[in-house]
């Protein structure tokens, strides 16, 4: 089996109900953790949008440095629109990775994208706020995946107790 880990890196965001979204999507996506700098979340935090909880259970950690965060051999991947970055659909995406989304109403900063393995863009005609890009990029992540091929048995152990659903 190949040794995974997909680590999620927010560079100082703003809104605790993005950092909540986040959190939920690295719950459905199975991100082992979620990493954030700066003190203006500190500020504001509540998981009002992280209705699943994953908090209790994927790592949310306050650090100084993003790249140096994970403590272990990863790719470092800024996910920003950039001048001769990769489209998302051209990705491939690697075992190990720490993906780095920048704040809501700013960019990752040049010095973190001149330290990164890779640059991706989502190809959108405009920017996306920050739960959407950390949400498609974990799904496109998925979809390259064997993993991606899915089951009823997955859908039965993957929805909530309030749906029922059957095809007939």
């Amino acid at each position: 089996m190949i040794d995974q880990y997909v680590g999620i890196g927010l560079v100082n965001p703003k809104s605790p109900s993005n950092v909540g979204s986040v959190m939920r999507a690295a719950g459905c996506y199975r991100a082992d953790a979620v990493f954030y700098t700066g003190e203006r979340y500190d500020r504001a935090a509540s998981f009002q949008t992280d209705t699943h909880q994953a908090a209790s259970t994927i790592p949310l950690q306050r650090v100084d440095d993003l790249i140096l965060a994970a403590q272990q051999p990863l790719r470092i991947v800024c996910v920003e629109l950039v001048v001769g970055a990769v489209s998302l659909p051209h990705y491939n995406h690697p075992d190990r990775a720490l993906y780095l989304f920048g704040p809501e109403d700013g960019s990752i900063d040049q010095t973190i994208v001149d330290r990164a393995d890779d640059v991706v863009y989502v190809p959108t005609n405009m920017c996306m706020n920050l739960a959407a890009s950390v949400n498609v990029l974990l799904y496109d992540r998925l979809a390259k995946t064997d993993q991606a091929a899915g089951s009823d048995e997955w859908v039965l152990s993957s929805r909530d107790t309030n749906n029922r659903l059957r095809i007939k």
